[in-house]
């Protein structure tokens, strides 16, 4: 079966130009021209699977065979061989080293982390002040996941130090992925921030590493976890950048824009703030809690939907028949998490926001490989328990004490690097 090649094609550059300047829209409409779709960057072909049936093949029931793609080779160099990037049997090897800092119990230590970080930012908020959110939840985020990551003085420095450079790796990081090679190897202003911001990043995680060594004690926090399991101190290196460049940036987008449609849908947050007040009755939310704040994780899995991650890539192992497609080995194939969540074929009317897609009669009419906001398969992103817990307790602590309203005259406008950024986000803290 003959596979078409998407339009916008450049000499040389091929697709990336139309990749990199209309980001979702060009992905968003390839769809339009089948279940599989040829893409160029550079030179170099791939292959854009548009449906969630072959989508669920990829992830899922053809799942081993595929590997990581070239996306997360251009990251191999900087932050190393970690689960999001590793393969074969060192990947499965190290996500059973790693399994344990997920447990049940860790989680539960872990969701007071997040309640006390929730509080502490919301507790610094007066009332009728004006908050960027997506800065807010930018540094709760990386608050969480360093406190989660690090126990010590010095871990503290290593959380600002995230707080300084994650964001700047995330997003020029896609912008290199993306590019021919040649274009890393520029002297311009994105590729300095990038080399810069991860030569930090490096230095103070090995630091943190050879603290721990000194006592080599469990403190009870993730980076124990990793090395009481017995890993080096390169591997736990990488694993620990890859927990920050990939357990961050999710969870940030989905509490800024969670907000932003709250503000937007007055009768939407009104229900939040109803079930929060019957669940807690006052108190500090708890781990125990999250089963019952249904409608919380409606609109938290409908926020998932409408801000996904953009693109992530795998690689063919061996030859693969796809839908009647015969895909070579080597062959670099890409999904779009973001716009599988906006084809109307699986969401009627997809770009409005309606939590009720998820209530228990109409989730299950969701097709497989539709909804994809962290993976799937086995290598489904380990910490995907710890990212939806982590926002339905920020949800629940911050919206039992404020409403966030937004800045009449002030239209949010959404910018595409790896995923959906607000480029500002402006909001009113009024207490309830």
């Amino acid at each position: 079966m003959s596979v078409p090649v998407a339009p916008g094609r450049w000499p040389f550059l091929g697709h990336t130009p139309a990749l990199l300047r209309q980001r979702f829209a060009f992905t968003n409409s390839l769809h339009e021209h089948g279940e599989i779709v040829k893409l160029y960057l550079g030179p170099s072909p791939v292959y854009f699977v548009a449906s969630p049936r072959l989508v669920h093949e990829v992830l899922v029931t053809e799942g081993p065979k595929f590997r990581k793609g070239a996306m997360f080779d251009k990251f191999r160099p900087f932050v190393g061989n970690g689960l999001v990037l590793s393969n074969g049997d060192f990947h499965l090897r190290q996500r059973r080293l790693m399994q344990p800092a997920f447990h049940r119990d860790r989680l539960a230590a872990y969701a007071e982390i997040m309640r006390r970080a929730a509080a502490g930012l919301s507790g610094t908020w007066r009332a009728g002040e004006v908050r960027m959110v997506e800065a807010d939840m930018q540094g709760l985020a990386v608050t969480i996941v360093g406190e989660a990551l690090f126990s010590t003085d010095l871990g503290k420095e290593a959380i600002a130090e995230a707080r300084r450079s994650i964001f700047v790796i995330i997003q020029q990081g896609m912008i290199r992925a993306l590019s021919p090679k040649f274009v890393e190897k520029l002297p311009v202003p994105g590729n300095r921030r990038f080399d810069e911001a991860i030569a930090r990043m490096q230095g103070i995680v090995v630091e943190v590493i050879r603290d721990w060594r000194r006592e080599s004690t469990d403190r009870g926090d993730l980076l124990s976890t990793l090395l009481l399991a017995g890993m080096t101190d390169e591997q736990a290196r990488d694993e620990v950048l890859t927990l920050l460049t990939a357990g961050i940036e999710t969870t940030a987008l989905a509490l800024a824009w969670t907000f932003h449609e709250l503000g937007e849908h007055p009768e939407v947050e009104a229900r939040v703030h109803a079930e929060i007040d019957e669940v807690l009755g006052g108190r500090p939310v708890t781990v125990d809690d999250l089963p019952r704040l249904t409608y919380v994780r409606q609109v938290v899995d409908e926020v998932l939907r409408r801000y996904a991650l953009w693109m992530l890539m795998r690689r063919t192992l061996t030859e693969v028949d796809l839908g009647g497609v015969r895909l070579p080995e080597g062959a670099e194939v890409i999904v779009s998490p973001l716009a599988l969540h906006h084809d109307p074929a699986s969401f009627a009317d997809p770009d409005r926001f309606d939590p009720g897609r998820w209530a228990p009669e109409r989730a299950t009419d969701v097709p497989k490989g539709a909804f994809v906001p962290f993976g799937a398969g086995n290598r489904q992103c380990i910490g995907n328990r710890f990212a939806q817990n982590e926002i339905v307790i920020t949800v629940a602590t911050v919206a039992a004490r404020w409403r966030l309203v937004p800045i009449p005259g002030r239209p949010v406008r959404v910018k595409f690097t790896s995923a959906a950024y607000p480029e500002s986000l402006p909001m009113t803290a009024v207490p309830r």
